[in-house]
């Protein structure tokens, strides 16, 4: 679909937002066809996790982005969809690729929300691709445990805070969910929750540098549990790395079933966001240095700089090959 002034910012780049929401609608569009191309219980397709995403090109306003999506691996309870977005220009033919992403899917039942359902199994051309599968399928189911258990933090308000410190930038919005976020199930869309992080993410990057931002990258997005129409959902995002030219942002979405009064509020979505500043041409500017105050800051600080050296290092390893 062509991208409109609605879906982009003030300089007319398209949110990261956007781009999301559109790559999950493709992978819960794929995977729910191939949950029903079998006889059986009707299903539809959760979003469980999507893997870390670069943005590698802006997308602009006027321009057509054109997402494909395509089944990759299958377990018994779960689909891997890859998705590919490129943009073209309408008025010069060009064509660049924007995004590549992986994302997981689970079939639940139309009957019982609460009821995960089989995956009819997918052929591969190669016994090597179920192999490469079944190892990144291991791998993610390892690293959202790992994330539920570390996921107990709050962010707190503070009063009168420092520019550049962690409370100067931290942002939270506040949203009822209602029918049109929400799948056939009544739960929401994955798409519509990570537009809503993306969106207090780039809130938390303008307010620390005061200038353009666009998303460039989204760490590993988990979705540890279902949120409900009718919940009011709590989306948080502070600062807790900054190099000299980007800046990571944790979000995390916390969801008060009011409606329910047995349900406890509980921590549904968690994922790191980087961010770039550009200046009005779009070239990269200086990102003014995080102050960290307390100890939990300092800790989140150094275990932020190790996510960026860790992933600066593979990209490095990665155009070695290429050059190769």
């Amino acid at each position: 679909r062509i991208m409109r002034p609605d879906d982009a910012n003030i300089a007319g780049n398209v949110h990261g937002g956007t781009i999301l929401k559109m790559i999950e609608e493709a992978g819960a569009i794929i995977s729910t066809r191939h949950c029903n191309s079998q006889a059986g219980e009707p299903c539809v397709a959760a979003l469980a996790r999507v893997e870390r995403t670069d943005f590698l090109s802006p997308m602009c306003i006027g321009e057509v982005a054109n997402v494909s999506a395509e089944i990759t691996y299958t377990s018994r309870h779960s689909v891997e969809v890859q998705v590919n977005v490129m943009s073209e220009n309408i008025l010069t033919g060009a064509k660049k690729v924007t995004n590549k992403a992986t994302l997981w899917y689970v079939p639940l039942s139309l009957k019982n929300v609460n009821k995960v359902l089989e995956v009819p199994p997918i052929q591969y051309t190669r016994k090597e691709q179920e192999d490469e599968g079944k190892k990144r399928y291991e791998e993610q189911k390892l690293d959202r445990l790992e994330t539920k258990q570390r996921n107990g933090d709050v962010i707190l308000p503070v009063i009168n805070p420092e520019p550049h410190t962690v409370g100067y930038s931290q942002s939270s919005l506040i949203h009822l969910v209602g029918p049109s976020d929400c799948t056939l199930l009544g739960f929401v869309h994955g798409g519509v929750t990570m537009k809503l992080m993306d969106e207090v993410a780039g809130i938390v990057a303008a307010r620390h540098c005061k200038t353009n931002i666009v998303t460039a990258s989204v760490d590993a997005i988990n979705f540890h549990e279902k949120i409900k129409k009718g919940c009011v959902i709590t989306v948080s995002g502070r600062m807790t790395f900054t190099s000299n030219k980007s800046m990571e942002i944790e979000v995390f979405v916390d969801a008060d079933p009011f409606v329910d009064e047995a349900r406890e509020r509980y921590r549904a979505v968690s994922a790191f966001f980087t961010y770039v500043s550009l200046s009005k041409e779009g070239k990269p500017l200086p990102v003014p240095q995080l102050l960290t105050e307390t100890e939990d800051e300092k800790r989140r600080f150094e275990e932020g700089k190790g996510r960026y050296l860790q992933t600066k290092a593979k990209r490095q390893a990665q155009m070695q090959q290429a050059a190769q």
